[in-house]
C-alpha cells in the first residue's frame, strides 16, 4: 500500500472485535489480519495510521469502524506482525472539563509491545499551542513521533516458555540487591567492553561470579521499561538516567540492549531477545530477576506536559482529575492514572503479566505503591482492597512472583507503610531511618531499634504477613549510598541544576568530623566501622534484606542524593576503586546470614518456650544479663542492645544459640553472656567476620568486653542436656 497516483485500493477495515487491546495479530472470519482495539471512551472518532516498513511514509489512514463500551476496534485483513503504525483520536478539546483531543498529534498504543523510533525529545511533543495552553496545537507532528510496531504476540509468549523457570527462591532464603542496568557495569573491567551498561553486561560472566561471591538471590532493577527524558531535563542536556518516566509499559528499553540504536530505532526483535537472553542466564546461576516498575504515572507529566499516547487518546478517562479537569498528582510528578478506570487496570495487569510470561520475571517492585490504591469512589483515598489490588491477588499469572510496594506516595495519607495486604513485602523507611539513627547519633531509644530488629511487628503483624514482608534497607537508590551515608552531612546536589533543593534533606547522616572526603586515619577508620555495623544490622535483622549496588565496594556519589539525572561516572561503580576488603566483608555476612536460621527466623519471635523446646526463641538482655525494663526500653541514649535467639530450621528442634549486641554508644561496656562457650563469629568494629567452614574469630564465656560501634554476633552450639539447667534471665 503506497500513497500517490498508483496507490491500490485502501485495505477495508471491518468491526472486528474490542479485545484484546492493543494492535495484534488476529484470525477472523477464517481470514489472517490485525485486530485493533484503543480504549477512548470520550473520543468521537479513532484512526490508525498504516507506515511502511521504513516508519518513514503513512500508506494509510483507516477510521475504526466500532466503538464498544468506549473501546474503538476494527479488524484489517491481510496485515500482520511487523506492521509499523501510530494512532489519532479527535474529539472534543475543552481542557476544563480534562478533555484534549487533538487529531493533529501522532499517538502512541497504550497496549504497544515494540515502539521504534526518535525518542531523544519526545517531552517537546505538546497537544496545546506553547504560547496559549489552553489552546490546541495546529500542526502535524507525525514527523517526530516513534512509530508502534505489531507484534506476534504467541510466538513472543512461546519464546518466553523457553526461558529456564526461576529459582523461586524462599523469602527467607531472599537477599535482594537494588541495581541499575547501566550504572552496575558501564566501568566494569571485567565486562567486554560491548557489553558493559547493557542487559547481556548484567548477565557476563565477571557480574554473575560477583552475584555469587555476595550470596545474593535477587537482582531488583531499577525501571527497564522504555522511558523518555523530562522536558526540563532535556533542556539542561541531562537524561532521566533512573527512568521512572515510562512511556511503554510492555517494552524492554532499547538503550540497555548491545543492539546499536539508530534514527529508526532498534532492533526490537534482538532486544528483547536479548533481554530474555539475561533472564535465562541470571535464572540458571540461581538469581531472581524483580523489575521495578512505574505504574503510578506516565511520561505525559501535568496539563502543560506532552501528548504522546493516553492524553491524546482520552485525558479524562486514562487520569486522575479534579472536577475543574486539573490533574490530581499524588505521584508527584504531574499527573496519576485513574485507578477506577477499568482499561487503566487492564493495561496495568496485561502488562505485568506480559513481563512474566514473555520476560520470565520473578517479581516486581511498584513504584509508590499508594497511588494504585486511590480510586474515585473511595474520594481517592488509599484502599488496600482496591480493585488493582483484588485483580493482582486472583490473577493465576501473578500468583508465583514476588510483589513489593514503594507503600508511600505525596498526597494526602500518602504514607501507608503496613498497610498492604497478604502476599506484599513493602520497603520499610522505619527500618531504615531507626538504623541510621542508632548508629549515627541520632536520636533513638533501645525499644525501636529491637522493634526493628525483630521484624517491625507494629507494621505487619497485624495484617497476618510474617516478619518477611518488611524489605530492610539502610540505602537506596533515591538517597545517598551507604559511602556518603557515612561521610557527609548535607546533601551536595549541585550537578543537578536545581540549586541543592532537590532530594531529601532529612538524612540521618554523619561525617566523623569532616565534610567528604578526607585523608584523617581517624575519621576513614570510624566511617568504615559505622559502614561495617550497618550492614551488620542489615544482614542480621528479621525480614528481608535489601542491599543497594556499590554499597559493597563503598561506591560514592560525591554527596548527591538525588543523582536521578546523572548518567555519568558519579552513579556508574567504580569497580576499580572498590574497597575489597568491605566486599568481602559483605559476602560474609550473607553467607553467616545463610546459615544460621536465627538470622532470618519467618516467624514472629514470642518472647516464650515454644511446645516441646525449653528456651524462649528471643531473650532480651542488658549488659548485666538480665531482662531490660520498662525504662531501659525507652532511654534515648540507649545505645546498647543485647538478645539471645534460640530456634530452629524449619520447625526442626535448634543446633545453635545465637547472641547479638549492638553497641553505638562511645564507651566500651563488659557484657555478661550466657552460661557456657560461644564462638565469636562477627565483630564489626575490628571488622573480623568467620568465613564459611573456617575457625570462629574468638571463643569466649562469662563475658564480652565490646568496644563502639560493634555489632557482635556469638554463636553457641546446642549441647544435650535438661533445659532447667540453663540461665534464663529474669
Amino acid at each position: 500500500m503506497t500513497l500517490g497516483g498508483d496507490r491500490p485500493t485502501a485495505p477495508v477495515c471491518e468491526p472486528g472485535r474490542p479485545w484484546p487491546m492493543g494492535v495484534v495479530p488476529a484470525l477472523f472470519g477464517g481470514r489472517a489480519g490485525i485486530n485493533i482495539a484503543v480504549a477512548a471512551r470520550h473520543a468521537t472518532a479513532v484512526e490508525l495510521c498504516l507506515y511502511d516498513e521504513t516508519g518513514r511514509h503513512e500508506t494509510d489512514r483507516i477510521r475504526l469502524p466500532s466503538c464498544t463500551e468506549g473501546i474503538w476496534h476494527g479488524f484489517v485483513p491481510g496485515l500482520g506482525a511487523g506492521q509499523r503504525y501510530g494512532l489519532r483520536a479527535h474529539g472534543p478539546w475543552q481542557p476544563d472539563a480534562g478533555h484534549r483531543f487533538n487529531p493533529q498529534r501522532l499517538l502512541i498504543d497504550p497496549w504497544t509491545r515494540s515502539l521504534s523510533g526518535p525518542l531523544e525529545r519526545l517531552a517537546n511533543e505538546i497537544g496545546h499551542r506553547a504560547s496559549a495552553p489552553d489552546q490546541a496545537c495546529a500542526y502535524d507532528n507525525a514527523e517526530r513521533m516513534p512509530r508502534c510496531r505489531v507484534v506476534d504476540v504467541q510466538e513472543e509468549l512461546r519464546r518466553g516458555a523457553a526461558i529456564m523457570p526461576g529459582p523461586d527462591t524462599p523469602l527467607a532464603r531472599t537477599v535482594l540487591y537494588e541495581a541499575h542496568v547501566k550504572a552496575l557495569t558501564a566501568l566494569h573491567p571485567g565486562v567486554p567492553a560491548a557489553l558493559r551498561g547493557t542487559y547481556a553486561g548484567l548477565a557476563s560472566p565477571a557480574m554473575l561470579a560477583h552475584y555469587q561471591r555476595l550470596g545474593l538471590t535477587a537482582l531488583c532493577l531499577l525501571p527497564v521499561q522504555l522511558h523518555v527524558d523530562e522536558h526540563h531535563l532535556i533542556e539542561r542536556g541531562m537524561t532521566n538516567h533512573w527512568g521512572y518516566n515510562t512511556l511503554a509499559f510492555f517494552v524492554p528499553d532499547p538503550r540497555y540492549a548491545t543492539v546499536p540504536v539508530h534514527e529508526l530505532g532498534a532492533d526490537d526483535a534482538a532486544v528483547r531477545a536479548e533481554f530474555r537472553a539475561m533472564v535465562d542466564t541470571l535464572h540458571r546461576n540461581g538469581i531472581e530477576v524483580i523489575l521495578d516498575v512505574v505504574y503510578n504515572h506516565t511520561a505525559e507529566g501535568n496539563a502543560l506536559g506532552p501528548t504522546l499516547s493516553w492524553r491524546g487518546l482520552d485525558n479524562a478517562a486514562w487520569y486522575a482529575l479534579d472536577e475543574h479537569g486539573r490533574h490530581l498528582n499524588p505521584s508527584g510528578c504531574g499527573n496519576t492514572f485513574n485507578m477506577g478506570n477499568p482499561n487503566v487496570v487492564q493495561m496495568i495487569m496485561d502488562s505485568l503479566r506480559w513481563w512474566v510470561q514473555a520476560y520470565g520475571v520473578d517479581g516486581f517492585r511498584f513504584d509508590l505503591a499508594t497511588a494504585l490504591g486511590r480510586e474515585p469512589a473511595q474520594g481517592q483515598h488509599f484502599n488496600p482492597r482496591a480493585t488493582l489490588f483484588t485483580a493482582m491477588a486472583q490473577d493465576p499469572v501473578l500468583a508465583r512472583v514476588k510483589l513489593i510496594a514503594e507503600p508511600w506516595d505525596i498526597g494526602p495519607g500518602g504514607y501507608q507503610t503496613g498497610r498492604f495486604g497478604a502476599r506484599w513485602q513493602e520497603w520499610n523507611d522505619q527500618f531504615r531511618d531507626t538504623m541510621r539513627a542508632w548508629w549515627l547519633g541520632h536520636p533513638c531509644t533501645r525499644g525501636q531499634i529491637a522493634r526493628r530488629l525483630a521484624g517491625s511487628s507494629d507494621l505487619f503483624q497485624a495484617s497476618g504477613r510474617s516478619p518477611l514482608a518488611s524489605i530492610n534497607m539502610v540505602t537506596a537508590h533515591d538517597g545517598f549510598t551507604l559511602a556518603d551515608l557515612t561521610a557527609y552531612v548535607n546533601k551536595h546536589n549541585q550537578a543537578n541544576g536545581e540549586d541543592n533543593r532537590d532530594g531529601h534533606n532529612h538524612n540521618l547522616s554523619a561525617n566523623a568530623g569532616h565534610e567528604g572526603p578526607c585523608g584523617d586515619p581517624a575519621i576513614a577508620r570510624r566511617r568504615a566501622q559505622w559502614r561495617r555495623a550497618l550492614l551488620a544490622t542489615l544482614l542480621c535483622a528479621q525480614g528481608t534484606p535489601q542491599l543497594l549496588a556499590g554499597d559493597e565496594l563503598a561506591h560514592s556519589q560525591q554527596g548527591n542524593n538525588n543523582a536521578y539525572c546523572q548518567d555519568n561516572p558519579v552513579t556508574w561503580l567504580d569497580w576499580n576503586a572498590a574497597d575489597e576488603a568491605l566486599t568481602a566483608f559483605t559476602a560474609a555476612l550473607v553467607h553467616l546470614r545463610q546459615r544460621y536460621p536465627g538470622l532470618r527466623h519467618p516467624q514472629w519471635f514470642r518472647g516464650e518456650k515454644h511446645a516441646g523446646e525449653g528456651w524462649p526463641d528471643i531473650v532480651w538482655r542488658t549488659a548485666d544479663g538480665l531482662r531490660p525494663d520498662t525504662n531501659a526500653w525507652e532511654l534515648p541514649d540507649g545505645r546498647l542492645l543485647c538478645c539471645v535467639i534460640t530456634v530452629g530450621e524449619g520447625g526442626k528442634p535448634p543446633r545453635e544459640r545465637l547472641m547479638l549486641i549492638l553497641l553505638a554508644g562511645e564507651a566500651e561496656v563488659v557484657v555478661q553472656l550466657p552460661q557456657g562457650t560461644w564462638n565469636v563469629m562477627l565483630e564489626t568494629g575490628s571488622g573480623q567476620v568467620a568465613r564459611p567452614g573456617g575457625p570462629p574469630v574468638a571463643t569466649v564465656s562469662a563475658s564480652l568486653r565490646v568496644a563502639p560501634p560493634s555489632v557482635v554476633v556469638l554463636v553457641q552450639p546446642m549441647v544435650p542436656q535438661e533445659p532447667a539447667t540453663l540461665e534464663i534471665p529474669q
